[in-house]
């Protein structure tokens, strides 16, 4: 059964996690969400659901102006050239659509682990605190960013903690 906004907050603090939680208008891309992270604390982020021709999935969780690039993130990880997931594969593995994309939501993938990789950039450890959409780009989560690594643990998914701005 995929997880709503509502699971996934529920399960946060099942956890003991923290959050605070801002709603607003529907944002699709960096450059839209500045706009509203501005009154939002915490290390501003972009998630990428690529894979490649085999198969392999892979979610990563970027510093909202770290230029990710794929054919480096590609070799680092031995997975053949990386590129962008379908809207349909997104939805039926992380149950999200484009746009609300988010580590929250490997939630969704913890039975089936169809997620070969969770890449975390190293910049983001840098933060006490970051931001997330909550399965929906009407909303934004700040949690701190070791109560994320706790939830992926929880997802039984592993962490590859990597300098993205660094290929």
């Amino acid at each position: 059964m995929i997880k709503t906004s509502q699971h996934i907050i529920e399960t946060v603090e099942s956890l003991g996690i923290d959050t605070v939680y801002h709603e607003h208008d529907a944002v699709f891309t960096v450059e839209e969400s500045k706009k509203i992270k501005n009154h939002i604390d915490g290390c501003g982020t972009k998630n990428l659901f690529l894979k490649n021709k085999k198969g392999v999935m892979v979610l990563v969780l970027a510093k909202h102006d770290t230029q990710v690039d794929l054919k480096g993130l590609s070799k680092r990880i031995g997975g053949g050239s990386l590129s962008f997931g379908k809207p349909d594969l997104l939805d039926e593995v992380l149950g999200v659509k484009p746009g609300s994309v988010t580590p929250l939501s490997l939630i969704n993938d913890k039975d089936n682990r169809r997620i070969s990789y969770f890449v975390l950039d190293k910049a983001i450890t840098k933060y006490d605190y970051m931001n997330c959409h909550p399965m929906v780009n009407t909303a934004t989560v700040v949690l701190k960013v070791s109560d994320l690594l706790k939830f992926i643990d929880h997802c039984g998914h592993e962490k590859l903690t990597l300098d993205l701005s660094n290929p």
